[in-house]
């Protein structure tokens, strides 16, 4: 036991022991550079150093972009940017599906295909949100000027029952004899003009008036657009298509069946492409815009 004490004093005096390191000139021995050192200095000394390197080496890692050069460590800003792009791509497609949705919808409508008709604004939803949790509480203002529009086709002075559709739709073949009820009262300030590419005629009209259905038929497409709003089709005998853009909101939804004077939407202001409240409306025949004031007048 008492070797073992003497050999443990004589370990920690030898820790204790002062060195001197010396650096001479090794051809004349001349002393040039010399240092007092213990084992514990060497110790110290050592260890700071360590700590140092792994300091500035976790600080150029974490810090600095000299992480992109070590394996194993991604690009920041890369990843960031592909994330961008990824979006991007999303929403392209998703563009690109509604695009294709509405050119199929319109060639099956053309064709008088309407069974086939897709509904538009189901396929776009977002699947991860859960719609069913959604309320949608009317505003006083909103509930009374629905009840208001809705008064007004208890005033439809047109009435087309199943024998005079029979006689008459079936067998014309021209729509100069169609009895086509305009849409809104008002006045046009733009009209049809298919070298500028502007295939209906602009009508304004009085705030909040209703849109009219201008023939039997049924709604095709009752959707939102950005370039035009809220958009409603209808779709009519002997390949008849009716087409109303920029309406304030819509009152039918698509499969519905309408009258010839019959409220479907509210006139309004929406889209990118109106520069005030007005009526852009179009009827095409056998896949062609025809001018909507050969067959109706707007005043």
């Amino acid at each position: 036991m008492q070797n073992e004490e003497n050999n443990k004093k004589h370990w920690l005096k030898k820790f204790w022991h002062k060195y001197r390191l010396v650096i001479m000139q090794e051809d004349t021995f001349e002393e040039k550079l010399s240092f007092r050192l213990s084992r514990l200095n060497v110790f110290v000394v050592v260890s700071l150093l360590a700590i140092v390197l792994v300091s500035a080496t976790t600080y150029l890692i974490a810090y600095t972009p000299l992480k992109q050069y070590i394996p194993g460590y991604s690009n920041v800003q890369l990843e960031e940017d592909l994330y961008e792009q990824v979006k991007k791509t999303d929403s392209l497609t998703r563009v690109i599906h509604s695009r294709e949705l509405y050119l199929e919808n319109l060639r099956n409508v053309l064709h008088g295909n309407t069974d086939a008709l897709v509904d538009t604004v189901l396929s776009n939803r977002d699947t991860t949100r859960r719609y069913k949790d959604i309320e949608f509480n009317k505003s006083p203002e909103d509930s009374i000027l629905r009840k208001k529009i809705q008064k007004l086709d208890k005033y439809n002075l047109v009435y087309y029952d199943n024998e005079y559709q029979n006689k008459s739709y079936n067998n014309q073949t021209s729509i100069r004899n169609f009895f086509f009820f305009p849409p809104l009262t008002g006045r046009v300030t733009n009209g049809f003009n298919t070298q500028k590419r502007h295939y209906g005629v602009d009508v304004v009209a009085k705030d909040n008036d209703a849109i009219k259905a201008t023939l039997d038929g049924r709604v095709i497409i009752a959707n939102w657009t950005l370039r035009t709003g809220y958009v409603i089709a209808l779709m009519h005998k002997n390949n008849v298509i009716s087409v109303y853009k920029h309406n304030a909101s819509l009152l039918k939804e698509q499969g519905e069946t309408v009258k010839a004077g019959e409220p479907i939407a509210i006139y309004g202001n929406t889209g990118e492409l109106t520069t005030g409240p007005h009526l852009h409306f179009e009827v095409w025949h056998n896949g062609s815009p025809v001018n909507p004031r050969e067959y109706m007048s707007f005043q």
